[in-house]
Formats: structure tokens, C-alpha cells, sequence
């Protein structure tokens, strides 16, 4: 069917970039020539691999720098950082120069970490496989998005925006096509680091139910 919503998931190679860091000088002239997939991998890395665990997802940098370095103020200051209010990797490695450039010209505290425990920076080859689910109306929809594998969830409401440069998840795209203008509205509306990535499953299945 024309309109038939295909979902996918996704899966990762990752790959060590010769790219480390001792301290924030270095960490910050790392974030200025990594590609974008280091960036996306070490602030979203936390949300693929324990998507039952706690919904704030922490920041490769910002814990490296509050618990290798030991400033937790400059810490703070990247973990901080909104990346729901970012409509590009850019955008928030923007954000994150601006506040490291901050720490370092602002005359702050500064140190190096100890030998062996310097940051390294990492990147992965995304590689996005089709599923046999297909819906082709709303109702199965819902039913596939109740036991979808949950890296499709992840695929389809985290990747596009950030790393496809879409203006809307794809569910909220495929629901707008066939007409479903507030269920789209309301999914789009959610802050999808605010849940785990299964608690976000439910949240998107009640939000198709009506009932919520």
C-alpha cells in the first residue's frame, strides 16, 4: 500500500578515532574536528545501550570532565546542555565550543588527568536494515509500535532530526500523511530524552490509543 509505514532499526560498528584528550583544551580542539558521528555517538550513546535505565541520559564529555578532571562546574555547565532545543549535530557541537571556549579564556581552573585516563574519542558507521513490519492504518500501526524491537523506536523518533536533518520524527511524518493531524502534533510535541526509550514506547502507544 502506497501509504504503508516499513519500519526499520538500526545497528552500529564503533570505531576509536586517534583523537584523545588530557584536558579541556584538548577536549575542545577534539569536538572542533570530529566528525559528526562522534558527536551524536557521545551524547546518545547512553540512551541505545540502557534504554530501561534512568531517562537523563548522560554526556560522554560532561563526565569525563566532572569525574576524570574533577571540575564539576564546567561539567555542569555541558551536561546542561538541552539537546532537544538543537535542530542539528552542528548546532550542538556550536554550543559545546562555546562553553568549553568559556571555562578555558575565562581564566577557570585547569588540569590535566591522570596518564590512562585520557578521553578518547569515538565514532560509529550507522547501518539501517528494514524490518518485516509494515502498517498500512492506524491500527496496526499501534499494534507494531507495542512490540517493535526497540532500536526501531529509537531509529524513528531520534535519528531523523539530528542526523537526517527532518523536520519530524517519522512517526509524527507517516501519521500527518494519512491525516492523523493531532496524534502527529502530539507525538511530535514529546521530548523524547525526558522518558527511557521504553518508557517512551508507552507514551507514544497511549498517545495512538487516545487515551492519554
Amino acid at each position: 500500500m502506497e501509504n504503508g509505514f516499513r519500519f526499520c532499526t538500526e545497528s552500529h560498528l564503533v570505531k576509536m578515532l586517534a583523537i584523545r584528550a588530557k584536558n579541556p583544551i584538548q577536549l575542545l580542539e577534539g569536538i572542533k574536528k570530529v566528525p559528526s558521528a562522534s558527536i551524536y555517538y557521545h551524547t546518545h550513546r547512553f540512551l541505545q545501550q540502557h534504554y530501561y535505565a534512568s531517562p537523563e541520559p548522560p554526556n560522554d564529555f560532561a563526565y569525563w570532565i566532572s569525574n576524570v578532571l574533577g571540575l564539576r562546574e564546567l561539567g555542569e555547565s555541558i551536561a546542561s546542555v538541552e539537546i532537544v532545543d538543537f535542530n542539528s549535530l552542528d548546532e550542538i557541537r556550536k554550543e559545546y565550543i562555546k562553553r568549553l571556549e568559556e571555562h578555558i579564556f575565562g581564566g577557570r581552573s585547569m588540569i590535566d588527568c591522570v596518564e590512562g585516563h585520557e578521553f578518547h574519542f569515538l565514532s560509529c558507521k550507522t547501518f539501517v536494515h528494514p524490518t518485516p513490519f509494515v502498517a498500512t492504518n492506524l491500527d496496526e500501526f499501534k499494534d507494531i509500535v507495542g512490540k517493535i524491537y526497540i532500536n526501531s523506536i529509537y531509529f524513528h523518533i531520534f535519528e531523523p532530526r539530528l542526523r537526517f536533518q527532518r523536520k519530524e520524527n517519522d512517526f509524527s511524518a507517516w501519521l500527518r500523511s494519512i491525516g492523523e493531524e493531532m496524534l502527529a502534533d502530539r507525538i511530535s510535541k514529546l521530548d523524547p530524552y525526558a522518558f527511557t526509550i521504553e518508557g517512551l514506547r508507552k507514551r507514544i502507544v497511549n498517545i495512538l490509543e487516545r487515551d492519554d
